[in-house]
Parts: C-alpha cells; structure tokens; sequence
C-alpha cells in the first residue's frame, strides 16, 4: 500500500526495519527538516522569530492530529517532561490514590511513585489489567488512572473507553500514555474522552528523541497549578519579570524552559508525511502485516506475549534468551528489540508484507531459542 513512501527511508535499502516501538526510521523528510533549521540559524536576521512561529505550527498540527485544541497542547521535551508537572501540582488530601498496571512504562511509575513522599497512595493492577480489573480497583479514594494505550512489554492494548468510563464515574482524572501507538492510527482525545494524555515523537510519529506532547483537557488547565514551571510557561512569555509568576491559561503552563528547536523543525515535516499518508490507511495496512505474522508465528508454534487478536503495531514473541535471538536477527539484516523475555517486532507504514515473509523466515530458522507451545 505504501510502496512508493520506502525510498524516502534510507535504512530499508539495505534493513528490515521492525523497531519503530523503540525509534521510528528516519525519514529524507526528517533531514529536510534539519536543513531548514541549520539555514534559518545561519541566515535569519532574527531566528527566534522564525522559530517561534515553527513552535506554535507544531502545536496547532499536533492538536488537529488528536482532535484536540492548539491551547490544549503543551510541548514538552520527553513523556517525563508531560507527566512530571501534572503529578507534582496534585492533591493527594481527600484523593489519596492512583490506580495502574505494573506493566506501565517505568517513567510512569516511578513519577507517580515519587508522589508518595506527598501523601499518595499507589495500587498495581496485575497483568493483564483489564476494564474489570480497573473497576474493582478504582474507588472514591483515586485521583488518577494513569492509563498506557499500548504496553511496551507485550502489546497488550487497553481498553481506554471502558477504563475511562469507570474512572470518571468514579471521579477520578484519566492520564492516557499513547506514545507505543500514537502515529499507526487516528486518536481522537476528545472521544477517548480523557484527561490527560502524553506521546513523543521518537516512535510511530517518526520523528527525533527529545521531543514530546502533553494534552491538559480545557476544563483542567486553569485549575492544575504546576509547581514545575518556566519562563516559557508565562502568560507573557517576553515579559522577563523574575519577580512575577503568572502561568500561561493554557497548556502551554506545563511547558519547562527553551523549546527543544532543531527537534521541531524536524517533527513537523514527520506529521505531515502521516497525514499525508492517512492515519486510517495505517492502521489497517498495520493490522494486514500484524495479523499475518501473528498467524505465522502461530504456525511455528511460537508462543505469543501479545493477544492473538492484536491488530499491531507490536507483536512480541517469546524466547528462551531475548537478546541473543535479537543479536542473530540483526546478524541478518533485521532491525528490532528485546525486552525481558521478549524479542518485540513493530510494524509501521513503511513495512511491507515482504517484511513479515522475511521475518518468519527468520524465526523458522532459529526455533532453537524460541519458545513455542
């Protein structure tokens, strides 16, 4: 389907790339971007206002890939950077709780962890967590659900509306963790119906590390007093005042320092390339290539972390040693991961169903340190 985009990834001249749950590839559209920030440092009369207007483009093109508003939508430099505000300006007084899957990201727990030493209360949910899990859980003590879309473990996806539905009727906030999904399909925060909700641009939005996007529902804003804060988080930004402190009333309070420039500059041609290419046609040219070696595999007998019915875009398979299996698949040409127990292989829309033969192939012919059923 996505043929005629792959020339513009100069690693699959020569790799099977599969790693997209780590680092998207990079794309001739990234290196254009590059180029435009080195020529309007070297050039511009005045860069920072060039800059600034490329920082407040990718944030009404972040907010349009989401359904969300530009005023919802701070940039942030890494998911810590998004989370780290949020949890430190809360209350844990009459809502001491928050409720999670020990199979967050470790970013996730710790930072809501560190938020004991203020009174809350962590409760893991053991995996899989699902909806019903999260209903026997979730009480009139939680504040917060932090809530991950995709689990970087597995693949394992949640079910994000079912868990919102009960957290809100309960009263507590929902703090969405998309970045193992962000970029493979169409997000509509506003129908997730979230609170929060954090990614970065380094896997499936194809962009660079050090770059990274909070979304603050716009009920919230005005209410959440961030005690993480910068210059840059001010109503005024140019005002220079050191003795004044007046948060912006928009998201852009959770913002911490200088924006991360070069990062922008090569973020926004990734977006559009995705637009461009519709997210709706990724998701289902992901699912085609998950769903096929999701069934290969199953041919194998190979035993499978992530749920059969996965539509992608990260499958991971079990092996007896995880490193060593991904060690031969890159002897081969093959670009992927490991965690714990599991060799990860990512899907994106630059793969093809050549991938996923070769991949399979791959595996039927190092069964040795695979576990199969």
């Amino acid at each position: 389907m996505f043929e005629e985009l792959r020339p513009q990834f100069p690693i699959l001249r020569n790799r099977i790339y599969l790693y997209s749950c780590s680092q998207g590839a990079f794309s001739d559209a990234v290196e254009e971007g590059m180029n435009r920030y080195r020529e309007s440092w070297r050039t511009s009369a005045d860069p920072w206002q060039d800059w600034m207007g490329a920082y407040e483009d990718l944030r009404r093109k972040f907010a349009a890939f989401i359904n969300a508003a530009p005023e919802e939508i701070a940039i942030v430099t890494s998911a810590s950077a998004g989370i780290n505000p949020i949890a430190s300006a809360l209350s844990f007084r009459q809502r001491d709780k928050v409720v999670m899957s020990e199979h967050e990201f470790p970013t996730v727990g710790q930072i809501w962890l560190a938020q004991q030493a203020r009174g809350a209360k962590i409760r893991f949910l053991d995996h899989p967590a699902t909806a019903e899990c999260y209903a026997a859980a979730i009480d009139e003590r939680t504040a917060i659900v932090p809530l991950t879309q995709v689990s970087y473990l597995d693949g394992f996806r949640a079910d994000v509306g079912e868990i919102t539905r009960i957290a809100h009727q309960r009263g507590a906030l929902v703090f969405l963790d998309g970045f193992q999904d962000c970029g493979t399909r169409p997000v509509d925060v506003k129908a997730l119906d979230v609170d929060f909700f954090v990614t970065g641009t380094l896997k499936y939005l194809l962009g660079p590390a050090g770059l990274a996007f909070l979304y603050v529902r716009r009920e919230l804003i005005e209410k959440i007093h961030p005690v993480v804060t910068s210059w840059m988080a001010q109503r005024d930004v140019f005002a220079f005042d050191a003795k004044r402190l007046d948060p912006a009333p928009e998201a852009r309070r959770f913002e911490g320092g200088s924006p991360p420039v070069p990062n922008i500059y090569m973020a926004l041609p990734a977006l559009d390339l995705l637009s461009r290419a519709g997210l709706d046609r990724i998701a289902s040219h992901i699912e085609t290539l998950a769903r096929t070696f999701h069934e290969g595999a199953r041919e194998m007998r190979i035993q499978s972390k992530t749920p059969r019915a996965s539509v992608g875009p990260l499958i991971v398979l079990r092996s007896k040693d995880a490193p060593a299996m991904a060690a031969r698949l890159t002897e081969r040409g093959f670009v992927v991961s490991s965690r714990r127990d599991g060799v990860r292989f990512s899907f994106h829309l630059y793969n093809s169903l050549e991938d996923v033969h070769a991949a399979l192939r791959a595996l039927e012919n190092n069964l040795d340190l695979m576990e199969r059923e």
